[in-house]
């Protein structure tokens, strides 16, 4: 039984759920407070805190996890990214407070404190930009540290940024891209590493899926030329000939979700009729 490790609360740890399902592996619990589930045939699930999943997979306590990219780096140890799973977005952002003439990364002085709750990240950026400060960890309210005379800057985590406007900081510089990651060890076994490479796939296939819809719709056949343009699909758009072989074909495509009512305005002033629009379960290239 493959183990993966699980976030155990939060947003990433429904979001997570949310995905397992959709992949049609199902967390089977009798327990909200259980510590353990399986999932599917092959998989058994472990649910731990988010900051503790990648020790877990580095220690092979589990062969496969997901969490924050961000906290994956923090960590230091030695995991395979095997698939970015489109949630769970933030950055690590430097920030300084609004008056504190701190306008840009290069403003900040060699030997300045700078608070935050990821000091490993924090510390190997500025030596990166070859600028010494001093790293002060802080275990939250990062945000009010510059407030308290703790430090001169920050580096926290960020969605909007509107946390840090709200707390009178401006953003100076973007550190880390995150979202959440399935990470496995890389030194599994051959036969562990087939079955997560089936994973992957599966969890792939969902995400791929998320935000694109099936569009059908009987197009005139004279509109042929222009149909590309409308409907570009994923290598072109598939054309199919009706039984009656009328003066309309069937014409297929996956459409993003956001370009759906664009989509629908054109294929109607090309004079297509029976319009179909479809959420779509598992999509692969």
């Amino acid at each position: 039984m493959v183990k993966i490790a699980l976030p155990n609360k939060g947003r990433l740890a429904d979001d997570t759920r949310a995905l397992l399902e959709d992949a049609g592996l199902g967390i089977r619990v009798q327990s909200d407070r259980a510590l353990m589930a399986k999932l599917g045939d092959d998989f058994q699930a472990i649910f731990v805190r988010s900051q503790d999943i990648p020790e877990f997979v580095a220690d092979g306590a589990a062969d496969a996890g997901v969490t924050g990219w961000d906290l994956v780096s923090e960590s230091e140890r030695e995991l395979t990214d095997r698939l970015d799973l489109g949630f769970g977005r933030c950055r690590i952002v430097v920030a300084a407070r609004d008056d504190s003439g701190i306008d840009a990364l290069t403003d900040i002085e060699p030997g300045s404190r700078v608070a935050t709750v990821f000091p490993r990240v924090a510390r190997r950026f500025f030596e990166r930009i070859g600028c010494a400060v001093e790293v002060v960890p802080v275990s939250g309210a990062t945000e009010i540290a510059p407030h308290l005379g703790i430090a001169d800057v920050i580096v926290d985590i960020v969605s909007t940024g509107s946390t840090l406007k709200m707390n009178g900081l401006r953003e100076l510089g973007t550190i880390l891209d995150s979202s959440a990651r399935l990470v496995t060890n890389p030194r599994c076994g051959a036969e562990t590493r087939t079955i997560l490479d089936r994973l992957a796939i599966r969890l792939e296939s969902v995400v791929r899926a998320r935000g694109q819809r099936y569009v059908m719709a009987n197009v005139p056949r004279e509109a042929l030329a222009r149909i590309k343009d409308v409907v570009p699909g994923i290598n072109g758009p598939t054309v199919i000939d009706i039984m009656n072989e009328g003066r309309h074909v069937a014409v297929h495509a996956v459409v993003a979700a956001g370009a759906i009512d664009r989509t629908i305005a054109d294929l109607k002033s090309l004079g297509a009729e029976g319009i179909l629009v479809t959420r779509i379960e598992r999509l692969m290239p």
